[in-house]
């Protein structure tokens, strides 16, 4: 999955198999994938706006003279992953092929270079018409990728292609063509992400750089490969990801309460924050003057990792360690010492990570030698932790 962003759109044609479409939509929801419906007008005849507005949780236009001020045809194209258009009528494959822009979908279709996937449903006789053979070969030469429909039995009785496929063989399909994998469906993750910040008075706290980044990649990945996923976010300026649930903290203290009432029901945690060491021992109840400002006096937090490590069952827990080094027998003694089963050792004294889009280090894992990884995103480094944490999970 790496390198594919999770926005998808399902083109709906004005085929009876449209109803089948619901299903599609459910299913890459469960994947993790947000999707924009965009239905033909003659498709509300067979599912309503309402119904793809329920499932969606999303606005569902079909007219480019809808919306009008958001540019709709233009804005979807852009933010789209991928197109996929099921079902694919005789009438709508061959205003594809022809470059007709004569209803909201077509539109999204000219101004996309994103991948589209067109699934098509028609009668036998209309699926191996000479001018459906052709147009299907026109949208193959141009990159579209296009399933031959199934076998079997259709509305009229009649039996032979034409047939909407299966889900599951839509989504393998989608599946093969993206790259991606649903290996975490069913599983439940718990991921930390930012910086917690320890109130000193109403005014000052302490605190660190950590941006978050690298947690809300990690929850973004773990979406995007099926799981159910939790993210615990501590003081961080990034929009909410659809799907994922979000619990928003600022402490230490309040971390640890959220982890202790979510480990016990989650199979893998990432613990991706980076927590204060230490507190103030009081908080001010009003600013502490300038005058007044002399010293703090501060208590030791609680270790999370280790604490919450202390608790576990069968969970698999992957914990970051951020250091001005790159000492590996160091990093090998703190997963150890603090119960984790893989460890991401980053090096912070080019001051290149906090805030930054990528990421350096050393994936450290029970039974392995450390894994460099040279300079990457730090999406693709989420993957990578994900796919260890994978193979210790079995």
């Amino acid at each position: 999955m790496q390198g594919f962003g999770r926005e998808v759109i399902l083109g709906v044609g004005g085929g009876i198999a449209a109803y089948k479409s619901c299903d599609l939509l459910r299913r890459l929801r469960d994947h993790g994938y947000a999707v924009t419906v965009v239905p033909t007008p003659s498709s509300l005849n067979f599912v309503g706006a309402a119904t793809w507005e329920a499932l969606s949780g999303r606005k569902v236009t079909t007219q480019v003279w809808e919306s009008v001020e958001e540019v709709r045809h233009v804005s979807l194209a852009k933010e789209s992953s991928f197109i996929i258009i099921a079902p694919a009528t005789a009438d709508l494959i061959a205003r594809i092929a022809a470059g007709r822009a004569d209803d909201l979908l077509t539109n999204v279709v000219l101004a996309s270079d994103s991948p589209i996937l067109i699934v098509p449903a028609m009668h036998p006789e209309m699926w191996k018409d000479p001018a459906t053979m052709a147009n299907v070969q026109t949208l193959r030469s141009r990159g579209y990728h296009v399933m031959d429909p199934d076998v079997g039995a259709l509305t009229s009785g009649d039996v032979g292609q034409g047939r909407f496929p299966e889900t599951s063989r839509i989504l393998q399909e989608f599946a093969s063509i993206t790259g991606s994998h649903a290996d975490l469906l069913g599983k439940k993750v718990l991921v930390t992400a930012g910086g917690t910040r320890e109130a000193i008075d109403p005014v000052r706290f302490i605190g660190n750089q950590s941006s978050g980044k690298q947690g809300y990649a990690v929850a973004r990945a773990a979406l995007q490969r099926g799981a159910q996923v939790t993210l615990i976010a501590a003081n961080t300026n990034l929009p909410d990801i659809e799907g994922v649930r979000t619990i928003k903290v600022e402490s230490a203290t309040q971390m640890l309460q959220v982890l202790e009432s979510e480990f016990s029901q989650s199979d893998l945690l990432v613990m991706s924050a980076a927590v204060a060491d230490a507190r103030p021992l009081q908080i001010a109840d009003s600013k502490i003057k300038k005058s007044d400002y002399r010293n703090i006096a501060l208590v030791e937090n609680p270790d999370l990792l280790r604490t919450i490590a202390s608790t576990k069952k069968n969970q698999i827990i992957v914990g970051f360690a951020a250091e001005t080094s790159e000492d590996l027998d160091l990093a090998r003694e703190k997963m150890d010492a603090k119960g984790a089963d893989i460890l991401y050792l980053n090096d912070i004294s080019a001051g290149d990570i906090f805030n930054s889009e990528t990421t350096h280090g050393f994936i450290l894992a029970k039974g392995k030698e450390p894994s460099k990884v040279s300079q990457t995103t730090k999406d693709t480094l989420a993957h990578q932790l994900l796919d260890e944490a994978l193979l210790q999970l079995g």
